[in-house]
Order: C-alpha cells, then sequence, then structure tokens
C-alpha cells in the first residue's frame, strides 16, 4: 500500500474527518486531502505526530519501505506490535519491546543475551552449545547494539 492508501484508511478507520486530523497534527485540512491523493506527503515532524496519533510506526505509515530488525537480538520487525517504544510511547523502530522496553535495555551484557539464546532457542540439529554461542556471537555482533 501507498502512503496516500495508509493515512486515509487509518483516518477513516478511527472514524476521523480530514479536518479532524488536521486539528489533531496540526495542519490544515487541505494538508491531509494532498496526503490522501499523493500530492505531497507530511514531513518528519507531522510523520512522529501521526505515528502517535494512530499508534503505528513511521515505517508502516510509510508502506514498510525497509524490513526493520532489531539491532539487540536481531528478529525481524515485521509487526508494529513487537516494535519497542519509548518512555512518551513512541516507536523506537531499532528494537523489540523484548530487548528495549521503557528507555531500559534487557540485556546489559551481550553475554547475557548470548546465555539466554543458547538456554532458549530450538536447536533441531544437536548443535553443541559453544559452537551455537559462536554462530549467535557473529551475528550479533553485526548489529549496531553490539558494534
Amino acid at each position: 500500500m501507498e502512503m496516500r492508501d495508509i493515512l486515509k484508511s487509518l483516518r477513516e478507520k478511527n472514524s476521523l474527518t480530514q479536518s479532524q486530523l488536521a486539528e489533531r497534527v496540526m495542519v490544515t485540512r487541505q494538508a491531509v486531502s494532498r496526503w490522501e491523493t499523493g500530492e505531497t506527503q507530511p514531513n518528519t515532524d507531522t510523520l512522529k505526530l501521526l505515528s502517535k496519533e494512530f499508534d503505528v510506526s513511521i515505517n508502516t505509515l510509510l508502506g514498510s519501505p525497509r524490513q526493520l530488525v532489531c539491532q539487540c537480538c536481531g528478529m525481524p520487525l515485521n509487526d508494529d506490535g513487537i516494535i519497542s517504544k519509548e518512555l512518551d510511547g513512541s516507536f523506537n523502530e531499532d528494537y523489540c519491546k523484548w530487548c528495549y522496553s521503557d528507555g531500559v535495555f534487557a540485556y546489559v551484557t551481550k553475554d547475557s543475551l548470548l546465555d539466554y539464546l543458547v538456554g532458549h532457542m530450538p536447536n533441531p540439529e544437536n548443535i553443541p552449545d559453544s559452537e551455537r554461542r559462536s554462530q549467535f556471537d557473529g551475528y550479533l555482533s553485526e548489529l549496531k547494539h553490539w558494534k
């Protein structure tokens, strides 16, 4: 879906007129109309307001143009329900809600996350824990949080 369709769908789903949405995000009704026709797009600050208003990530508003991955554990963030939030309720698209919540990281060290992964991830091929730990470590080391 394109942004214009997403915005219109979210507005209608929330039973808002263009004027009501415009008032909530501090723009004109004409601006909302232009977004919904695809003539223009909201600026970055307005995208943040729309994200909070509709409780969806900016990535979702933009039509999910990029595949988000938790920069702590590597889990795909393909649903807004698993994306972390800041204390103010805004989405933090860098982390899943299990690694980062209310401004606090669940795993203070990479070793604590590695311990969790080795203990909880399925191991159908019965790979030795030391080898699995090394594989997980190699992957995690590529993520922004552990660089």
